[in-house]
């Protein structure tokens, strides 16, 4: 497992780089702010459909929910891109003997109300307009581990329609359960989110 590594210099290097990047390649990021309990750290569960996901969510968590970032990343990813363990990045390798050890560390992230901890629990890159949003089961392990946390959705759709620089709308949820019974439950409650973001982008006309 490859292990975040906070620098503060990197840090300040990073939020000046996506600012930067966000400023220059979107005409806009929207997002709904929703009420947060400062005394508890965030579980955000997103759809990932590009290498933009994480850094519109970094953007938004530098100007909304302001904690300390983590993501957690495939392993091939974090090796091919050494540099992401400084803003955050953290890996995990599914079917491996350590992937345990990913997810314990995602739970305990948790335990610190300063941070905030964001999984793609689809595993990998779909569609962004996939009308469906199928969990790989790891994320119910951080759920029923972790404590004092909130689980944020967010589903993060990306149109261009008449502008060159494309639109990021995100749309966030803060869930008012988080001790689902199964995998299951978790998937259907995150899919009712996502399928009314989807039909909110949708009908969206320019």
């Amino acid at each position: 497992m490859i292990y975040p590594r906070k620098n503060i210099f990197i840090k300040t290097g990073m939020q000046l780089y996506v600012r930067r990047i966000t400023a220059r390649y979107f005409k806009e990021i929207n997002f709904n702010e929703i009420t947060l309990k400062k005394d508890k750290s965030i579980l955000l569960i997103a759809n990932h459909f590009s290498a933009w996901d994480t850094i519109v969510l970094y953007h938004i968590n530098r100007v909304f929910f302001k904690k300390n970032f983590y993501a957690m990343i495939l392993e091939e990813t974090a090796v091919k891109e050494p540099f992401l363990k400084y803003a955050g990045g953290f890996s995990v390798n599914p079917g491996s003997k350590n992937v345990v050890e990913s997810l314990n560390f995602a739970a305990n992230l948790l335990n610190d109300p300063n941070n905030l901890v964001l999984i793609f629990p689809q595993g990998k890159l779909y569609s962004n307009m996939v009308a469906a949003v199928n969990f790989e089961r790891g994320v119910f392990h951080i759920l029923k581990k972790a404590i004092n946390f909130q689980l944020i959705f967010a589903a993060t759709f990306i149109e261009n329609f008449d502008n060159l620089r494309p639109v990021a709308n995100v749309h966030l949820k803060l869930e008012s359960e988080t001790n689902f019974k199964d995998i299951e439950a978790l998937q259907q409650a995150y899919q009712q989110h996502y399928t009314q973001a989807r039909q909110q982008q949708l009908q969206i006309v320019k």
